[in-house]
């Protein structure tokens, strides 16, 4: 009796792949899950335990396959009711017209003023951004044949490295493309149903606004591995939304050739396979090399009045080996309120001129010991606040706060991004 059903069961999944492959999917999906519930009773007669064990593997395959037949199905469904609904009215339904209004709402549009020299380091991986991103707008001619743009491109690493800025410095530079960011938090809703919803109305939008870049920080939290998810007991909805965002990466029957899904994640060994295989490119965001933490510490203070050379910025370099872009930027922003903290604990001020203007009267008071010949005792709220100027910040400033300072990223969290490196990704150094 096994042996009968078993052959059944293959009869049926070979008449399903022959139907896959002709693109009947509605059959296939019918005999694929057909099949694989005569596979399934065949496994309880099976005496074989390596043939068990084969053919739960090929269940799975099959099953995979099913949801993403699945996945095209909804979606040609979804083709076809617009098609009708747009010969019948010209006004779009009320449901997608709610969920075309959140993902506006949850849409970040505005692009921010940041530019790739606000980005320090990170040459290989503004590189791929640029192949990516900003050369098939600026030259089409050069995308011809099979040299076609990059789809999808993952940015992962350490938090705190700089990849939502990288992204940001995207967004800047793409001047003719639409930036769409949105959380994961927009996306994922505890209505069933209503995240698949969701991830087709962001696709649909960006396809409507190319050439456009979807932008999905801590990406993660809905494409996590879906066979650890279901033995910890994972979210349904978060499966079909992933699975609905995979069949929107691929694009089938719509025209996204000037769509790039950008990524970002802090835990990239947690991404389900296919997700990984859908970004063409992974791009490692380390942590700051040297060179990098000294033109960080650099971009972060700007023009903010300070008494800093070359070799203060070389010092303060290397004295931050292994802390992060965010780290250094905390760093810096610590700094600037010493003097600030200098003026609040000060009891002694003296009298100097204003440096903006040249008149005597026009003189300011700035903190001293007690033991300047021109010291005046006073306290801070005592003073009127027009005549207070600040001292500009020092080296003694940094040497405080880099005392206290500490990485917020473990040598175990580096060593993890570098192993899954070697296996899946590419340095962005």
């Amino acid at each position: 009796m096994d042996k009968n059903i078993l052959e059944k069961g293959i009869a049926v999944i070979k008449k399903a792949t022959e139907k896959d492959n002709k693109e009947e999917y509605q059959e296939a999906f019918t005999l694929y899950l057909r099949g694989c519930q005569y596979l399934t009773t065949a496994i309880k007669y099976e005496q074989n335990a390596n043939l068990r064990q084969m053919i739960k593997q090929k269940i799975g395959a099959y099953l995979t396959r099913c949801e993403d037949l699945q996945g095209h199905l909804k979606e040609s469904e979804t083709a076809e009711k617009e098609e009708k609904t747009s010969k019948a009215a010209s006004k779009p339904s009320k449901e997608a017209s709610e969920m075309r209004e959140k993902i506006k709402e949850a849409i970040v549009i505005k692009k921010p003023n940041i530019k790739w020299s606000d980005v320090a380091g990170l040459k290989t991986a503004k590189g791929m951004l640029m192949e990516a991103v900003i050369y098939p707008i600026k030259y089409p001619q050069f995308f011809t044949g099979k040299r076609t743009p990059w789809k999808g491109i993952l940015l992962y690493g350490p938090p705190g490295t700089g990849k939502t800025f990288l992204a940001k410095a995207v967004a800047t530079e793409a001047n003719n493309s639409t930036f769409l960011s949105i959380s994961t938090a927009d996306l994922m809703s505890k209505y069933v149903g209503e995240g698949e919803k969701m991830v087709r109305a962001l696709f649909e939008t960006a396809r409507e606004h190319q050439p456009a870049i979807i932008f999905i920080d801590e990406i993660e939290a809905f494409a996590s591995d879906r066979e650890s998810a279901s033995s910890s007991g994972g979210s349904d909805s978060a499966k079909r939304m992933l699975t609905e965002f995979l069949v929107q990466m691929d694009g089938v029957g719509n025209d996204s050739d000037n769509l790039l899904v950008l990524g970002a994640t802090n835990l990239p060994w947690t991404l389900d396979s296919a997700i990984r295989r859908r970004f063409e490119k992974r791009i490692l965001i380390p942590l700051p090399d040297v060179e990098a933490r000294i033109a960080m510490f650099k971009i972060h203070i700007g023009n903010t009045p300070c008494e800093l050379g070359t070799q203060d910025f070389v010092h303060f370099g290397q004295a931050t080996e292994g802390f992060s872009g965010s780290d250094i930027k905390n760093i810096v922003r610590d700094a600037l309120y010493e003097p600030l903290r200098t003026m609040q604990m000060a009891t002694h001020f003296r009298k100097v001129e204003n440096p903006d203007n040249s008149h005597p009267e026009d003189w300011q008071y700035i903190p001293c010991s007690p033991g300047h010949p021109q010291a005046e005792e006073h306290n801070l709220p005592d003073l009127p606040p027009e005549r207070m100027r600040l001292l500009d910040v020092s080296r003694l400033d940094f040497e405080k706060v880099l005392q206290n300072a500490r990485p917020s990223v473990s040598d175990e969290d580096v060593e993890k991004h570098r192993v899954w490196t070697d296996r899946f990704g590419t340095e962005g150094t």
